[in-house]
């Protein structure tokens, strides 16, 4: 190790979040994190929804030290360990001639980290914050100690901090292997495809409450796999034959069958929470008012439009099969769930702002404006329903940030800038 004990190394990566459209709920092993099922998600665009994490190493730091959204937090949760310790036993000799440091193999026991997240989007509201925050974290630490795993490998070391961060390890569609081997070793990451192969695809997430949940995915999945026989029925018989299906969707661009897999797949997980002991409500009034939305415009069609999912809380996450679909989408979306009167338009429709100037939205007069939709006889608005919306598209996975000015550490002293 380099003599001089003032050098702080650091590296800085963004992750982004991802959407189950099959959806992981229940564990056979709690510590390792191990699914009763595959899962398939979709990769949302980081430059909406992501995760930035910044880690330090530096002989002069006395412990291992986070710090989220600006607010310091204990490392000392089993799921954090975990990561470090898995993270640190891959680590590998790192030499920067330029600053002069050199790090060996064995010095990496006994040095400690700095590390400093922070996500673009509410925490614990139900838009897998946890997913892009532990696979953020394992990705900067493995840049950070030069491990030389894949990422589909370091995507096992990121399941044991929290399930889904494992697909936030690619980009595109992702799927999560359940495994069968009792140490997990098998249970990881593969990427379907990438994000361009099916870039039609625009996603809406109306947030309809970015407040923490009342029942955590933690405690709510334990208590589905301890009382709910549809868990156990829907694992074993009806999972294994919908991952298939929707592999098949997904490549050949099916969007009818990509639909109703997803919003099945959606209902029968909300269904798996409704049958547990005591039941848990993670959708609201709110969200069955947007799934009758869609139902209904999809079968006005004749053909499906949009694809809702609801993860463990109340946001919509709707996936329209193309911007004009999108377009319309946001436009019935505006009407039924009007900001409220004091609110403007720049931070209630979030993301990717083009697709509002392309529905001709481009003040709160506008959105007064709105034409009710066709297929709806029932014109009641509820104004002030929806927080606000994000509008993406699939993304990339994670990258490393080169450029110092967006680190959360400063270079000097590895504490919060």
């Amino acid at each position: 190790m380099a003599a001089d004990s003032s050098w702080v190394r650091i590296v800085t990566a963004q992750t982004p979040t991802n959407i189950a459209v099959i959806k992981y709920w229940g564990k056979r092993d709690e510590t390792l994190i191990l699914p009763v099922n595959d899962s398939i998600s979709i990769t949302l665009d980081p430059s909406h929804l992501c995760t930035t994490t910044t880690v330090a190493v530096s002989p002069s730091f006395d412990q291992d030290r986070m710090w989220l959204n600006g607010k310091e937090i204990s490392l000392s949760g089993g799921r954090y360990q975990n990561c470090l310790r898995e993270i640190r036993a891959r680590a590998c000799e790192v030499e920067d001639k330029e600053k002069g440091i050199k790090i060996a193999k064995k010095d990496w026991e006994k040095l400690h980290v700095h590390a400093a997240s922070y996500n673009n989007f509410p925490t614990a509201a139900g838009l897998a914050s946890s997913a892009a925050g532990f696979a953020c974290l394992v990705f900067a630490l493995a840049k950070l100690m030069n491990a030389k795993e894949s990422n589909s490998e370091l995507s096992a070391i990121a399941r044991q901090g929290s399930g889904s961060a494992c697909r936030s390890l690619f980009g595109g569609f992702v799927k999560w292997v359940m495994g069968k081997a009792e140490n997990g070793s098998d249970s990881l990451a593969v990427q379907l495809v990438d994000d361009k192969h099916w870039d039609d695809l625009v996603i809406i997430i109306a947030v309809v409450s970015s407040r923490q949940k009342e029942t955590s995915s933690t405690s709510g999945m334990r208590e589905s796999v301890e009382t709910s026989l549809l868990l156990h029925h829907r694992a074993k018989e009806i999972v294994p034959k919908r991952i298939m299906q929707m592999e098949e969707a997904i490549k050949d661009r099916n969007f009818e069958s990509f639909s109703q897999l997803t919003c099945a797949d959606s209902n029968q997980f909300h269904a798996v929470c409704l049958d547990t002991c005591p039941p848990i409500f993670y959708m609201n009034d709110t969200s069955h008012r947007i799934i009758s939305l869609v139902e209904k415009w999809n079968r006005a069609e004749g053909t499906p439009q949009v694809a809702y999912t609801f993860d463990a809380g109340p946001n919509a996450v709707l996936i329209a099969r193309n911007r004009k679909a999108a377009t319309q989408l946001l436009k019935k979306l505006l009407f039924y769930f009007p900001p409220n009167s004091d609110a403007d338009l720049d931070s209630f429709v979030l993301g990717d702002k083009s697709l509002i100037k392309d529905a001709g939205i481009e003040t709160m007069k506008d959105v007064e404006a709105l034409q009710p939709p066709p297929e709806i006889n029932n014109t009641q608005t509820f104004r002030g329903d929806v927080s606000y919306f994000i509008c993406t598209r699939p993304g990339r996975g994670p990258v490393l940030l080169s450029d110092e000015s967006q680190a959360l550490l400063s270079p000097e002293n590895g504490l919060p800038k």
